[in-house]
């Protein structure tokens, strides 16, 4: 404990002492989560609680279903409760100067997790830690380029995208279209949000058969969405994988079991299990110690092949 002793007393050098959870050495976190809108956000909370608890951090956790107003309310309610630090996931990416200036007159480090935030003022928090989505989206653009190597007919492709505004469905959407955009074969001819949820997947998906006869592709910005739309696909009576080639970003078990299975093509993945990094970070911003502002996780990218020997020991 002894390297929490010395946390306890450095808690005020990054700026006014308004910081401090209590009078002992044990680190306060506050942390405002997104929601449960899917399997990766799921596996992302657990691995926070069950690494904060690993490290002796006290946790203080809320779930915000998916809307700003109630994130922005949990982040005053933990600068009220004068945590040590604030983590959060934003909803959007738009709308936090306010709230995150609160934070830093308190003398409270903020650290924001898995998504970004577009404001210009980078010293409202200390680090973000996360995947690079833009490469994500990269990715998932590359592998339809190999896939359509040497064909010229025009391919059909419909755009299942993540909550409007988030920092993931921005940026996958712009890495998978300037990848494509070379292309003039490789044609969007529908996009729209399925807010990252199984059921809009579906429902959206479903809207999308209905309207456009021959689509080729889905590219759908997380599993979940995928496999709801390969409930649609397959109550139309077509092939997911065979009629309609689909590849998706996460890499939850249940994506990858559809993955094995052929119902889906590709995925790139998206690791969820940021706990410990975080945890290690929280620490050092706690201290006062200099971080890397931008953190990334390592991600791979997974086929058929690779799916089956990777699913009988994935965590998520």
């Amino acid at each position: 404990m002894g390297g929490l002793l010395l946390v306890a007393s450095l808690t005020a050098c990054g700026g006014d002492s308004g910081a401090g959870g209590g009078s002992d050495d044990t680190i306060t976190m506050g942390f405002a989560q997104v929601g449960a809108e899917s399997g990766w956000r799921t596996a992302n909370t657990k691995s926070i609680q069950e690494a904060a608890e690993a490290a002796g951090i006290e946790l203080k956790f809320s779930d915000a279903q998916q809307k700003q107003e109630n994130q922005i309310k949990a982040i005053r309610s933990y600068i009220t409760q004068r945590v040590d630090v604030i983590a959060f996931s934003p909803v959007v990416e738009s709308g936090w100067d306010t709230v995150l200036k609160e934070a830093k007159d308190a003398g409270i480090p903020v650290i924001l997790t898995d998504r970004a935030v577009d404001s210009s003022d980078t010293s409202l928090y200390k680090t973000f830690i996360g995947s690079d989505f833009i490469i994500e989206g990269e990715r998932a653009g590359e592998w339809l380029k190999k896939e359509y190597e040497g064909k010229t007919d025009t391919v059909n492709i419909v755009e299942l995208q993540g909550t409007t505004g988030a920092a993931p469905a921005n940026d996958r959407k712009e890495g998978f279209a300037k990848v494509i955009g070379a292309e003039p074969k490789f044609k969007v001819i529908a996009s729209q949000t399925g807010d990252f949820t199984r059921a809009k997947g579906k429902e959206v998906m479903d809207a999308f058969l209905k309207a456009h006869p021959k689509i080729d592709v889905l590219y759908a910005h997380n599993d979940d969405m995928g496999l709801g739309a390969i409930e649609a696909i397959e109550a139309a009576g077509k092939k997911p994988g065979v009629d309609i080639k689909i590849v998706t970003v996460d890499a939850v078990k249940d994506g990858m079991q559809a993955l094995a299975d052929g119902k889906i093509n590709y995925i790139v993945e998206c690791s969820p299990l940021l706990g410990p990094q975080l945890m290690d970070l929280a620490k050092k911003v706690v201290a006062g110690e200099a971080v890397q502002q931008r953190v990334l996780t390592e991600e791979t990218t997974f086929t058929q092949e690779q799916a089956k020997a990777a699913l009988p020991n994935r965590k998520y």
